[in-house]
């Protein structure tokens, strides 16, 4: 009986870990805008210091957890895949994703960005071998429909598409987030270890493409704060959260499912600070990109 009470206690844990995750990343795309438009940040220095609050969020994630001296036990071949993925994630998904949110309103880059299972199961049928199905060919057009729709806000036969580049870089940031959780799922290490490498590595990419660039820009106050928000919210403690989650739950499905919530709640969060008006064609997009993914996943 003790069991089956902790065993429930544990699956409880795991929905409020989840709902806060959920309701963290729905609050992105208005920060995202909010420090890149309104506050005037360039996409670099948002990024240096983002990942700078990510990077000591899991430092002391390992220093609290008694997981330090982990970091002994590592090969060179470990250290050598961290630089790999730290450079997909965060220097090279962030940088793409921060721009496309510099060209397209919120409401459609973060729907585009949204699409990644479906890039994620593209991208592993040529990398791990894996088969696709008739079912998965359906669910695929059924979401690309639905990103078609959000391009054009609506205007499918005229394809008129205000940011063509935006667009581009919104999708091709599936790709690049697709490619890391490929190349993660080979890691054995403790993920807290894993997360705090690929910052690490992904925070020297950062670090030199902006001394390269020639200009740090100190932001304002309010554009550090921003910054702060985004890496403990998008980058940091919302990784660990979910994380836990997947940890605690009986199924990981039922789990997941919470995740299609996100950008419905993202269109509120946006309606609400950004005072943005949410297209028709936006709500009807994300249906069918919600859509397509629940029956890819089903």
């Amino acid at each position: 009986m003790l069991m089956i009470r902790t065993y429930m206690k544990n699956h409880n844990k795991a929905y409020i870990y989840a709902a806060f995750v959920v309701l963290f990343w729905a609050t992105i795309p208005s920060a995202f805008k909010i420090s890149l438009d309104r506050l005037k940040v360039d996409v670099l220095p948002l990024l240096f210091y983002a990942s700078f609050v990510s990077l000591v969020t899991f430092f002391f994630c390992l220093v609290f957890s008694q997981k330090l001296h982990l970091l002994k036990n590592l090969t060179k071949e470990n250290y050598l895949h961290s630089a790999m993925l730290g450079f997909l994630n965060p220097f090279l998904y962030y940088c793409v994703i921060f721009e496309s949110y510099t060209l397209l309103p919120a409401q459609q880059a973060q729907p585009l960005n949204f699409v990644w299972p479906i890039t994620l199961v593209l991208l592993s049928i040529p990398l791990l071998r894996q088969k696709i199905r008739a079912k998965d060919i359906l669910a695929i057009l059924i979401s690309f429909f639905g990103v078609f729709i959000i391009s054009t806000r609506g205007d499918i036969l005229g394809f008129g598409i205000d940011s063509p580049a935006g667009v581009s870089l919104a999708l091709g940031s599936t790709i690049i987030w697709s490619l890391f959780w490929i190349y993660n799922v080979r890691d054995k290490r403790d993920e807290i270890v894993g997360l705090f490498l690929n910052f690490a590595f992904g925070f020297i990419f950062i670090s030199i493409a902006l001394l390269l660039r020639g200009r740090i820009q100190m932001p304002s106050v309010k554009g550090l704060l921003g910054a702060a928000y985004i890496g403990l919210f998008e980058m940091g403690i919302t990784f660990l959260l979910w994380l836990k989650a997947l940890k605690l739950a009986k199924t990981t499905a039922h789990i997941t499912n919470l995740i299609y919530l996100t950008p419905f709640l993202s269109l509120i969060v946006v309606r609400i600070v950004l005072k943005e008006e949410i297209f028709a064609a936006t709500i009807i997009g994300v249906i069918f990109i919600v859509g397509g993914i629940i029956l890819q996943k089903l």
